[in-house]
């Protein structure tokens, strides 16, 4: 007694048997296309993986029904132009999603069929990670101004490697540019889409070559390594590094009081000057304590007088610097009410609960004769000091306060250093940080397997509401020289004289460290016992970061290069490492282990019947 097996799976991908217009046919004049499979069909994700060349600005219908897909093209065919339909990896069969591999369906409204075909990758001009999905096309125009006016003439999509094939490409000479069209009209038309390009130009060829080909007997053995001819379409090896402009239009996004003491505005850019307050139903005039962000895109508006704290409406005229329409900046007036998130009668009802709470727990402890308090103390204001996990001699500390300080007594604030089993005065420099008003670093000269004992006296710090600090008491200790090793890199292959930055990367690809290059040679002190990464970028302005690009200004970003090995530093290990930045392609260079654009698993034929037989005992055919 038993069940019927349903005997071999299904293994052969879907067959065309037929198409109208049949492929590679010429002299076109229809708009729809039918192809039909020798068995029914499925059409994944057609929306992005199927590609239309040259490109339609109104998108053609594609649908795959029973044993066929049907096309219909909405925009007008062009005279004399090769037309392909890349349908990728899209189509697999109905029931056991056997792939029909990277299919290309192509006719010509002319007498002639256009076959080259042009190959390369887009890559993230900042970080090198492959871009998905972004459209690559070609002009045959070669002006500047073609690809800010004229729709591309051919057009291609990255894959998950960031790898394009442009097909159906007709003799001439082009360009080359890639474009996150974000509204569908194939030309570079709003800053915010991703765009790369290259002055470069090209002629498409091809010609007859031999590539080395694996055949497998199965998923785990290998039949046999044959070289294959074919024919080499050029150029195959284009590398298009994609950015985007920095937003330099400058708006009012939102205006918000989520806390009652304080007014924040939200730019999409900064401004030299700051907005000008003009109260309208209180006295704005030194009313404020101004906190912009080291951009001046964001700007905190704290309010000094508690009176106005306590105002749930407070009504401003605000006078700001803000793009125009012919992309220049002009004053702007604005009247804003600034409601807070919790009114005042809220947030008293919320205190009287509080304060209930604690008369409650104090008269509990009363009774059961405990230490109890009749007066409710004040709250403090509690800084963050924020002090490295694994501190080292090049450390620093930082303080951040909650709320503008109106002052600070660096004499209520001491740090120990403990020797031997007896505690000294270590000196110390508290700085503010630049561009933050509420942050504040701490300098020392931090000794290696030093201990050391931070205390802040009560009432150190005090706020702009008259609230002040209680009393901290923080430990430290400066790890010893011997738990970090020192990394020296010394670089090669360079062509140009600017300035470079090298960072180092921890094993998710975050910098850790980062150094300005000497005569090209970049140090590493202090080093955690890891596994790193290496990347680098010429610094051409000098200013530290990375810049990127800007196709108005004919500017490229800045270059940025990846160390493909892996690097263990040891403790008390000093490693020197040699790099030459352009020994591997630029589509090679980042190591796959940080790479966040994984490949999508590629599509292959399962071998399911050459499992049934191993569990069945049949011997595989050789």
């Amino acid at each position: 007694m038993g069940q019927p097996d349903g005997g071999w799976y299904d293994e052969t991908p879907p067959k065309i048997v037929h198409a109208s217009p049949a492929d590679k046919a010429t002299g076109v004049k229809t708009r729809k296309i039918t192809i039909t499979f020798d068995e029914f069909v499925k059409l994944e994700d057609a929306a992005n993986k199927v590609v239309v060349s040259p490109p339609q600005l109104e998108t053609p219908e594609i649908k795959s029904a029973g044993k066929r897909i049907v096309v219909e093209l909405k925009d007008s065919l062009k005279d004399d132009i090769t037309y392909t339909i890349d349908f990728s990896d899209a189509i697999t069969d109905n029931n056991e999603n056997n792939p029909m591999g990277n299919y290309t369906y192509s006719f010509s409204t002319g007498t002639e069929i256009d076959t080259f075909e042009v190959a390369g990758n887009v890559l993230d001009a900042s970080n090198l990670e492959p871009v998905k999905g972004i459209l690559v096309g070609l002009y045959d125009d070669l002006s500047d101004t073609a690809f800010t006016a004229k729709p591309m003439i051919r057009v291609s999509r990255t894959d998950s490697r960031g790898r394009f094939i442009i097909k159906g490409v007709a003799p001439g000479t082009y360009r080359v540019y890639a474009l996150q069209d974000a509204d569908g009209n194939y030309i570079y038309s709003q800053k915010s889409e991703m765009v790369a390009f290259s002055h470069d130009t090209f002629v498409p060829s091809c010609g007859p070559d031999i590539r080395q080909d694996t055949i497998w007997r199965d998923e785990l053995r290998i039949d046999s390594i044959a070289r294959v001819p074919y024919t080499h379409f050029r150029p195959d090896n284009i590398v298009l590094l994609a950015f985007t402009v920095p937003q330099t239009d400058r708006y009012l996004l939102k205006t918000e009081r989520q806390d009652p003491r304080r007014i924040d505005f939200y730019f999409t850019y900064g401004s030299d000057s700051l907005p000008a307050v003009k109260g309208i139903n209180f006295d704005a005039s030194d009313a404020f304590v101004i906190e912009p962000s080291e951009k001046r895109d964001t700007i905190f508006y704290w309010l000094r007088d508690t009176a106005l704290v306590n105002r749930d409406t407070l009504l401003m005229e605000v006078d700001y610097m803000m793009t125009d329409t012919t992309g220049l900046l002009t004053s702007r007036t604005d009247t804003i009410s600034a409601l807070p998130k919790k009114g005042y009668e809220k947030r008293m009802k919320e205190l009287e609960k509080e304060i209930e709470k604690w008369q409650k727990d104090q008269e509990k402890a009363r009774k059961k004769g405990e230490p109890y308090d009749s007066v409710m103390p004040v709250k403090n204001m509690e800084p963050k000091i924020s002090i490295p996990s694994s501190m080292s001699p090049e450390s620093s500390v930082f303080i951040e306060m909650p709320t503008p300080l109106a002052r600070f007594d660096t004499s209520a604030i001491h740090l120990y250093s403990k020797h031997d089993t007896l505690w000294y005065r270590a000196r110390f420099e508290l700085h503010p940080v630049k561009g933050q008003l509420r942050r504040y670093e701490l300098l020392a000269e931090w000794r290696p397997a030093v201990e050391y004992s931070l205390e802040i006296d009560s009432a150190a710090f005090e706020d702009i509401y008259g609230i002040v600090s209680k009393p901290v008491k923080k430990g430290l200790r400066v790890r010893s020289n011997d738990d970090f090793g020192s990394l020296m890199v010394s670089i090669d292959g360079r062509t140009d004289t600017l300035d470079m930055v090298v960072q180092l990367l921890n094993s998710s690809g975050n910098v850790v460290k980062q150094t300005k290059a000497k005569n090209n040679t970049a140090e590493f002190f202090y080093v955690q016992p890891g596994k790193y990464y290496l990347s680098a970028f010429t610094d051409n302005n000098g200013n530290g970061i990375w810049d990127t690009g800007d196709y108005e200004a004919d500017r490229q970003p800045e270059a940025v290069f990846y160390n493909p090995k892996e690097i263990e530093c040891k403790a008390k290990w000093d490693i020197t490492v040699s790099w030459n930045i352009n020994a591997v392609p630029l589509t090679e260079q980042k190591p796959m282990a940080i790479t966040k654009q994984k490949p999508d698993k590629e599509k292959k034929q399962r071998n399911r019947n050459a499992d049934r037989a191993r569990e069945m005992g049949i011997p595989l055919k050789k």
